[in-house]
């Protein structure tokens, strides 16, 4: 089995979003770290999955929304395995926080 990996600045976004959603509901912040490590799963196996925003990056990059929370996934399906790049809240600023990617 293939599994995505997470970049460094992706694992910080993790770091950070547990945190968050620990500080109300140390439960769903479980249950959030359990859903990237689900989707990281799906993404090796199916790295052609996420949708291609060519509004927000080339199209090298996917993104796929995470099951049950507001945030979404952005990984580069080029990459063997997949890199996932940026775990995001879907409420911020995507086209700030990915020019980068292009």
């Amino acid at each position: 089995m293939t599994v995505a990996l997470l970049s460094r600045r992706a694992r910080g976004d993790v770091v950070s979003a547990v945190r968050w959603i620990a500080d109300d509901n140390p439960t769903a912040a479980q249950a959030f770290r359990q859903a990237v490590g689900r989707v990281a799963a799906l993404i090796g196996e199916h790295p052609r999955i996420g949708r291609v925003r060519p509004d927000l990056a080339d199209a090298a990059y996917r993104f796929l929304g995470l099951t049950g929370f507001p945030y979404i996934v952005v990984y580069n399906a080029e990459r063997r395995p997949p890199l996932i790049m940026r775990v995001l809240h879907g409420a911020r600023d995507l086209p700030e926080l990915l020019r980068d990617l292009s």
